[in-house]
C-alpha cells in the first residue's frame, strides 16, 4: 500500500529498497538503499523528505526554530545547509528567525556520538579536518562553515562535508560497480590514510574506528540509516 505525497499528488508512492544510488526529487540530494518510489514517474523521495514536520528543531542550534519548505522562502538566490556546507536545491528547513538552514537529512545527525568508547561532538568548522587537512570546506567561499566530528581526545576531527565527499569519490572511480552500496559498505582504508600523512602509523584501531564512524556519518546524509548496521557491528568485532 503506497502513500501520497503533495510534491507528487499524481500516484502514490511505495517505500523500495534498492542498492543503485538515485537522486532524491524533494532535497535533491543523493541516496541509496531505502526510499520511497513512483516507478510510473521515476520519482524518488528519501524517508526525510516523504515524512516532513511542519516545524523542527537542532540541539545545535538552540534559538531557531526550523519551518519545512518544498522551495526555500528565497527562492533563487543561492542558499547552503549550515550542517554539510552543500547547496540547498529544493527541501529545506529554513529559520526565518536566524538565517539558518538543514536540508531534511541533516536534520538527523547527532550532536553527541560514541563509538567504541570514542566519544565525538559536533561543532561549527573551526580546525583542519583528518580528510581534507584543511580548515575551511570546500565550497568556503560560501560563507557556511559547517559542522565537524571531533572526538573529546582531539585524534579524530572530520567535516560533514568531507564525510559525503568520500562515497561520492567512490561512485565517480566506479568502486562501486552495479552496487552502489558498495562505495559505503567498502570504504578504502588506504584513501582515508592518503588523504592526511599525519595520520599514518597510527594503527588499525585509528582506522577501524574511523571507518566506522564515517560510516554512520554517511548513512545519514543518504537518507538511510539502516544500510550500514551490519557492517558496523563487523567492524566493531574485527
Amino acid at each position: 500500500m503506497g502513500k501520497t505525497h503533495t510534491s507528487h499528488p499524481e500516484h502514490e508512492l511505495e517505500l523500495k529498497n534498492y542498492q543503485k544510488r538515485y537522486t532524491c526529487d524533494g532535497c535533491k540530494g543523493d541516496g541509496v538503499g531505502k526510499r520511497y518510489r513512483c516507478e510510473q514517474c521515476n520519482y524518488d523521495l528519501h524517508e526525510d523528505c516523504m515524512f516532513t514536520t511542519p516545524t523542527t528543531s537542532h540541539k545545535f542550534f538552540r534559538n531557531s526554530t526550523f519551518k519545512f519548505y518544498e522551495q526555500h522562502p528565497r527562492d533563487g538566490i543561492e542558499t547552503y545547509c549550515d550542517a554539510c556546507g552543500k547547496r540547498v536545491k529544493g527541501f529545506v528547513y529554513h529559520c526565518p528567525k536566524t538565517d539558518k538552514d538543514l536540508h531534511p537529512c541533516c536534520r538527523n545527525l547527532k550532536d553527541k556520538l560514541e563509538i567504541d568508547g570514542v566519544k565525538f561532538r559536533l561543532r561549527e568548522t573551526v580546525s583542519k579536518c583528518s580528510w581534507c587537512n584543511q580548515k575551511k570546506i570546500k565550497d568556503s567561499w560560501s560563507k557556511i562553515k559547517g559542522w565537524s566530528y571531533v572526538s573529546e581526545c582531539n585524534t579524530y576531527n572530520f567535516h560533514v562535508y568531507c564525510a559525503m565527499e568520500m562515497v561520492v569519490e567512490g561512485w565517480k572511480d566506479g568502486t562501486a560497480n552495479d552496487n552502489d552500496c558498495l562505495a559505503l559498505e567498502n570504504l578504502d582504508l588506504r584513501s582515508i590514510q592518503c588523504h592526511s600523512n599525519r595520520n599514518r602509523g597510527r594503527g588499525n584501531k585509528y582506522l577501524r574506528i574511523v571507518k566506522i564512524f564515517l560510516k554512520t556519518i554517511i548513512s545519514i546524509l543518504l537518507g538511510d540509516p539502516t544500510i550500514t548496521l551490519a557492517s558496523i557491528l563487523v567492524d566493531l568485532v574485527v
